[in-house]
């Protein structure tokens, strides 16, 4: 894609999230962003995200670029400080809006840099300043807007002794690096008003007036008292409100709720596909669990599969399936445990241990992993199973596997070596590992068909997560459609060995149960299970999401990190979740296929944000992490919601008194 090409995409996305200034717009389109970050990195630079530039600075968002243009209400032969130049880019398009741009940068380095680059770019009326921006530059004051790159503890007094009569003021502030709001300042008649713009998180603001001085003045008052407070449906969204409040079905409790009404809409589907709005509400888990319940013991439903790892969802299918055995690993021990690795999952595998007690193995039901993370335990698998029935093909596997074991302990890093030192030929490597398990079904399924169909799953598993750890560090939706696709074909693998009438029911994530062609992201390109699902089965594939305002959740706040507990903030204005919370009903089905009432796909058609959070939650910038436009009706068949909603109850990986030794968690 070029880069006009991209920049055009950028600015429907910026578009689609809020920004409504056509000349922030207009700027934002013709500034080429890639011409600001390090080599290597340009097939990142139209991705919403900030990117690193050196000195421990970022690039900013390309979405706070143009909200913080937007709030500075940027008028032609405006005079504009910028603190924080960067690489420039930022400045860039405040070039393009104002008549003069001032920019001060405390890094020598970034500020030479910038220079020469926007020199090189023609953009003379923008001045770069190596020097402490929380003093602003007072040569050249007053000024008719000022923007901040940088989060401080409070709003330096300099920059506002610079501001000029109706000046506007827009900078991040917060008493932690992690609670910062993005704040605007208007001098009106000598007074300065203040408003709450929502939260953000931008590097430190340092200098005499920031994080590193003492000499800070006190903040300028509290917020304006017309700032947004979240929670509430926006303008206009009464008719919404009134028409899901009329389809509605309430229920009252999870536990024995009612889901004839829900199940009979199923009718023939094959694949059941239930979501979740976290990866940390339990909530979540018990309904999906409940509404599974019916699946099996009703309508046959033979496959349960998850958006897990298929070694570790191998592990749980042995022992509901009576054939546990002690191993070295302790299922979904590795980040995020608490995905699967929680009381709620383990009550429902210990219900499908209990189903299948006492049945023929064909009736029994089984529980399955369609996702590829465990990269280097499926290599393990793959071997062991081969080392079992074909030793000569296990050596084979040790040496093409081998070009990959490098990177067993951070498979991440495969990626960056992948772009640079030739390593895509793992991929056939891994490729031929999958086809030669295929070749030698017949004869491998003679042997035991389930171990060959955990085999193939692994290999499967192997051939995809190589390349999903290569691409994605080559930007766009590629690793994520990669990552989707590979749980659909998996899935549809796991339909054809039960064979002839096999259903199953998936859980997993909002964001892979709906339907792309629904959401912003698949306008760009972006594929999801749901969506591969419902174009290979049409109505056969039933997509059910959840939705929920508030309450608690278990989350990270960096991949990696350890999980907390953590408040979960009000759904914002406008929202779908805002539109669900002011119904009042603090628990419903919304039936959205064949709806009960003709117009509420009509009232609930036009674009709406919808919160999506895994398993890293970042509160303080929730809109900007975690919310994208959506079509409600067109991404799912059924909308759940559940107004106020709790965190799951992680395991531990040791084992707890009380466990018998062969339970699996317990391990």
């Amino acid at each position: 894609m070029n880069g006009i090409e991209a920049r055009r995409r950028l600015v429907e996305l910026l578009s689609r999230r809020g920004i409504r200034d056509d000349r922030v717009l207009d700027a934002m389109g013709r500034v080429p962003r890639e011409d600001f970050v390090p080599p290597g990195l340009e097939a990142y630079a139209y991705q919403d995200a900030p990117l690193p530039i050196g000195e421990e600075q970022t690039i900013s968002q390309p979405l706070i670029v143009a909200l913080m243009a937007e709030a500075a209400e940027i008028r032609p032969g405006d005079r504009v400080l910028e603190v924080g130049t960067g690489s420039g880019y930022a400045a860039a398009v405040l070039g393009e809006l104002a008549g003069e741009v001032y920019s001060v940068e405390r890094h020598a380095t970034l500020a030479e840099t910038a220079r020469a680059r926007l020199q090189d770019m023609g953009q003379d009326n923008i001045h770069v300043l190596h020097g402490d921006g929380t003093l602003g530059w007072p040569e050249h004051a007053p000024y008719d807007a000022i923007l901040v790159a940088a989060g401080g503890p409070r709003v330096p007094q300099p920059l506002v002794d610079q501001l000029a009569e109706g000046g506007r003021l827009v900078i991040p502030v917060g008493r932690t690096l992690q609670e910062q709001r993005l704040v605007r300042l208007v001098r009106t008649d000598g007074d300065v008003a203040r408003e709450d713009l929502g939260g953000v998180r931008f590097v430190p603001l340092i200098g005499r007036r920031g994080w590193s001085g003492g000499e800070g003045e006190a903040n300028p008052g509290p917020l304006h008292p017309g700032a947004t407070s979240p929670g509430r449906p926006g303008q206009g969204d009464s008719a919404a409100v009134a028409i899901m409040r009329e389809c509605a079905e309430p229920f009252w409790e999870i536990k024995g709720v009612d889901v004839g009404s829900l199940v009979e809409r199923l009718g023939d589907a094959r694949v059941v596909l239930l979501g979740e709005a976290t990866h940390g509400t339990s909530e979540f888990y018990r309904m999906r669990a409940e509404i599974t319940r019916h699946l099996v013991a009703e309508h046959g439903f033979g496959i349960v599969a998850i958006e897990g790892d298929w070694p570790d969802a191998a592990r749980i299918h042995r022992w509901v399936n009576g054939r546990a055995e002690p191993e070295a690993w302790a299922p979904f021990s590795r980040f995020p445990s608490w995905m699967w690795r929680n009381r709620e999952t383990g009550d429902f595998v210990e219900w499908l241990r209990s189903w299948n007690e006492g049945r023929d193995p064909a009736e029994r039901v089984g529980f399955y992993g369609l996702d590829l993370y465990a990269l280097f335990r499926s290599m393990e698998a793959v071997i062991r199973y081969l080392d079992a029935v074909d030793p000569n093909a296990a050596t084979v596997a040790r040496e093409r596997y081998g070009c990959l074991d490098p990177w067993q302990h951070d498979p991440a890093a495969y990626g960056r070596a992948a772009l640079t030192a030739g390593y895509a030929l793992c991929e056939d490597q891994a490729v031929e590992i999958l086809r030669g398990l295929l070749k030698h079904r017949l004869d491998y399924a003679e042997r035991d068909g389930e171990r060959f169909l955990d085999a193939a799953g692994n290999a499967r598993l192997v051939a995809g997560a190589e390349r999903y750890y290569r691409i994605m560090y080559q930007g766009g939706h590629e690793a994520w459609n990669h990552r989707d696709r590979h749980m659909f074909e998996t899935l549809d693998a796991l339909l054809e060995w039960r064979g002839t009438g096999a259903r199953a029911v998936v859980w997993a994530h909002n964001s892979h149960v709906g339907h792309h062609g629904a959401t912003e992201l698949g306008g760009q390109g972006q594929v999801t299970l749901g969506g591969l699902a419902r174009e290979r089965m049409g109505p056969e594939a039933y997509l059910l999401g959840f939705g929920t305002d508030r309450g608690t959740v278990m989350a990270a706040s960096h991949w990696g990190g350890a999980p907390e507990h953590k408040a979960l903030r009000p759904s914002w204005p406008g929202s779908y979740e805002a539109l669900s919370h002011a119904t009042d009903i603090p628990a419903f089905f919304l039936h959205l296929r064949d709806p009960v009432r003709e117009g509420l796909t009509a009232e609930l058609g036009p674009p709406r944000l919808h919160r999506a959070v895994g398993v890293i939650y970042r509160p303080e910038t929730e809109l900007q992490s975690h919310y994208y436009q959506t079509t409600l009706p067109g991404q799912f068949d059924c909308w759940t919601w559940l107004d106020e909603t709790r965190a799951v109850h992680p395991i531990p990986v040791q084992r707890e008194e009380g466990l018998p030794e062969t339970w699996p968690y317990g391990l």
